[in-house]
Parts: C-alpha cells; structure tokens; sequence
C-alpha cells in the first residue's frame, strides 16, 4: 500500500474513533452542544475523507454506500484493513 493510501486510511480511522467516542459520549450527554457539535464536524469530516478514499482507491464497503463505475467495480487490489 502506497504512503499517501496509508495515511488518507489513517486518518479515516481516527476520525472514526473520536465519532464513536463521542456517540458514546452523547449518548450519556445528550443536551451537551459542544459535543453534539463536534460529532457533526467529524461526521462530515468522516464523509469527506471516505468519498476522497474511495475516488481513489475504490469502495470500503462492499454494497450500499458507494455506487460503482461501469462496467461493475470492486477492489482489485489487497482489502483497506489489509
């Protein structure tokens, strides 16, 4: 896997962790504004990163999330966890 790869999947996966951390958080804190905004900026942060990720390199998931280019598409090349 390519450096820029490596890092772009990294950076997915610490904004995935502070989303799930402050899901958790919220979910104890509900009327707690800063972290409800902060969830948000992750979340979009999260989608960002993910669309950026599979124009590049193609689906993280294997249906539903990410249309695919004709002729049908997927990861011809080791899975992102690999």
């Amino acid at each position: 896997m390519d450096r820029q790869r490596c890092e772009l999947m990294r950076e997915l996966q610490e904004v995935s962790f502070a989303l799930v951390e402050l899901n958790l958080f919220l979910d104890n804190n509900p009327t707690n504004q800063q972290a409800l905004a902060d969830y948000n900026m992750f979340a979009r942060k999260y989608e960002e990163l993910k669309k950026m990720y599979e124009s590049l390199y193609g689906p993280l998931t294997n249906f539903g999330y990410a249309p695919s280019k004709y002729p049908w598409q997927w990861v011809n090349e080791p899975w992102p966890w690999e």
